[in-house]
């Protein structure tokens, strides 16, 4: 059984940067993948991005290319969400996951607490 316990977040001014942490422990399978998900009120939980616990297979929503910067360190099972160029539009709970990964949220068993990102104009 996985668990993952989320920090970081906050508040951040249009332009600026965060950063989302995710540490996991318990047992895990090395091929399964850690995903940030994002979710507002009234709308579906989407993927931002995923990598697999062995760090390749990076994937992003189209929305945050290039912007942030997703990495796990698998000697310490810690997961990073670097946000930088910060948007209005990226204010949501911010999730990670794990499980085998892809783009669905239909494949991520266990999920973090969320941690809430709010970005100013």
């Amino acid at each position: 059984q996985v668990q993952l316990v989320e920090s970081g977040g906050g508040l951040a001014q249009a332009g600026g940067s965060l950063r989302l942490s995710c540490a996991a422990s318990g047992r895990f399978f090395s091929w399964f993948a850690m995903g940030w998900f994002r979710q507002v009120p009234g709308k579906e939980r989407e993927l931002v991005a995923t990598i697999r616990w062995s760090g390749d297979n990076l994937e992003y929503a189209d929305s945050v290319k290039g912007r942030f910067t997703i990495s796990f360190d698998n000697t310490k099972n810690w997961g990073n969400l670097e946000m930088n160029s910060l948007k209005p539009e990226d204010t949501a709970v911010y999730y990670c996951a794990s499980g085998p990964g892809g783009r669905t949220r239909l494949n991520y068993y266990t999920w973090g607490q969320g941690t809430q990102v709010t970005v100013s104009s």
